[in-house]
């Protein structure tokens, strides 16, 4: 996949407010569903449903640990900047640190 079409993919995948808590919660540490459900205040079904659309857009892996899965952000797109989470794309660069605490509720 050329660079461009990476970019608009993970632009359309980031393109939903549940789906960048996720991403924002994700950047910290790996999350079951259940645990990203818990956190966010989501159904783990929209949870899963998320993941997934994430997942196929190359945003999120998935590690098989025993009966369930642990997701993370792909370790090539995580970073620090200056303390702050960052979802870096190469040419495209996400800092998390100014939206909404993870922990405030966001109207879905």
């Amino acid at each position: 996949m050329i660079e461009e079409d990476r970019w608009i993919t993970a632009l359309k995948a980031l393109a939903d407010r549940s789906r960048l808590r996720i991403v924002r919660t994700l950047l910290d540490h790996a999350l079951t569903v259940n645990d990203l459900s818990e956190r966010l205040s989501i159904s783990q079904y929209n949870v899963s449903k998320h993941l997934r659309i994430l997942r196929e857009a190359g945003l999120v892996e998935a590690t098989k640990m025993a009966n369930r899965r642990e997701y993370a952000i792909r370790s090539q797109y995580r970073s620090e900047s200056a303390g702050a989470a960052v979802l870096d794309l190469g040419s495209l660069v996400f800092r998390f640190d100014e939206l909404p605490a993870v922990s405030d509720k966001v109207a879905a």
